[in-house]
């Protein structure tokens, strides 16, 4: 193994790394987005600030006509119209404060709980563990006010149908017999207004759009920094936000028989090797990762469980199985980092290069 640069050897676990990469389980607060204050906390969530007030209907004194008894029976479907968008608007503007106030909460116990991470604390601290249990609360609200948003996008579109065909209806009746000339100046005015409501409200639905899609990226960019920071309190130190917030593009797909053709040929990320179940290498596994997504935001990782070759074919297979959980838990660390499924492979195999079960994390 002498083509390693270095490791790290804690009380349970040691950790190689390769030449030309930077040193893992460095200063958490020097990393990209970090903070004295909280770790790269992100600003609460921006939502717009529109509001959807109709300006009112225009009265008018009947003619006495069919035409003019058609215009009030207009007037009276554009008046309800307007109340349901003035509904309508008070729902959002409710469902923006209350996103708002979520996600202000949310942050607040987020930079709780990573300034204590940084100065560092015990494993599993139990305040901690709370706070963040909070924050997943947090979190579940707005993900609450998301579906309740797209119940109301679902009523506003229903109010443009009505307000589209209300104005056809408009457009229709100049075109009906028995009107005097006070009908058509009655319902160029109510077409007027009624051309004003249609603005207002596909304006109202185009920024509650828009209100839905920040709100659903916001809420699975800071899950998945939710659940990096569970990995950070387990380990009782700060890593960083979810590793997800690096990826860009497509990763190339891993090779048929995974990382297996790799071992010997080409320096591995890192060597985790496994003392107990107590190991503890998150941390500098984060930062390693880390550091290669700001250079390679495409990159993926093969995880290879290698074990060693034994007497036998039953301690061969034995000890592969044990190194293979080894790897399974190197791969559930990685995915409650923030990687993608697709972003990652894991193999096993045995090999005369090692004496010890070791898990390898190859670059893709």
């Amino acid at each position: 193994m002498s083509f390693f640069q270095g490791r790290i050897i804690g009380a349970v676990s040691a950790l190689f790394l390769i030449a030309g990469c930077t040193t893992l389980g460095g200063d958490p607060g020097s990393q990209t987005g970090g903070s004295a204050n909280g770790g790269g906390i992100q600003s609460p969530l921006v939502l717009g600030t529109g509001t959807f007030e109709p300006e009112g209907v225009p009265s008018f004194q009947s003619t006495g006509t069919e035409v003019g008894e058609r215009v009030q029976s207009l007037r009276a479907d554009l008046a309800d119209i307007q109340a349901q968008i003035r509904e309508q608007n008070e729902a959002l503007q409710a469902q923006r404060r209350q996103s708002r106030e979520s996600a202000q909460s949310y942050h607040a116990l987020k930079s709780d709980i990573n300034a204590k991470l940084q100065v560092g604390t015990t494993p599993g601290n139990p305040r901690l563990v709370s706070q963040w249990n909070e924050a997943q609360s947090e979190l579940g609200d707005v993900d609450q006010s998301i579906q309740r948003m797209n119940s109301l996008s679902s009523e506003v579109s229903s109010t443009a149908s009505e307000t589209g065909y209300l104005l056809e209806s408009i457009r229709s009746t100049f075109t009906l017999s028995g009107a005097v000339d006070a009908d058509h100046d009655h319902l160029t005015v109510l077409e007027d207004a009624a051309n004003q409501t249609a603005v207002l409200v596909d304006r109202l639905d185009s920024e509650l759009t828009e209100d839905i899609q920040r709100q659903t990226s916001y809420l699975s960019t800071e899950r998945s920094n939710l659940n990096a920071l569970s990995v950070a309190i387990e380990n009782g130190e700060y890593t960083g936000v979810s590793l997800s917030n690096r990826i860009y593009g497509q990763a190339q797909p891993p090779s048929p028989d995974g990382a297996a053709g790799r071992l010997g040929q080409e320096r591995p990320l890192a060597i985790i090797t496994f003392r107990d179940e107590n190991t503890r290498y998150e941390p500098e596994l984060y930062n390693a990762v880390n550091q290669v997504l700001e250079r390679r935001p495409n990159a993926g990782f093969d995880v290879l469980a290698v074990a060693p070759e034994g007497d036998s074919e039953g301690e061969s297979a034995l000890a592969t199985n044990r190194t293979r959980r080894d790897g399974e838990r190197v791969l559930r660390s990685l995915a409650s980092m923030g990687l993608p499924a697709e972003r990652l492979s894991l193999s096993a195999t045995n090999s005369p290069l090692v004496d010890q079960g070791e898990v390898h994390v190859y670059i893709r």
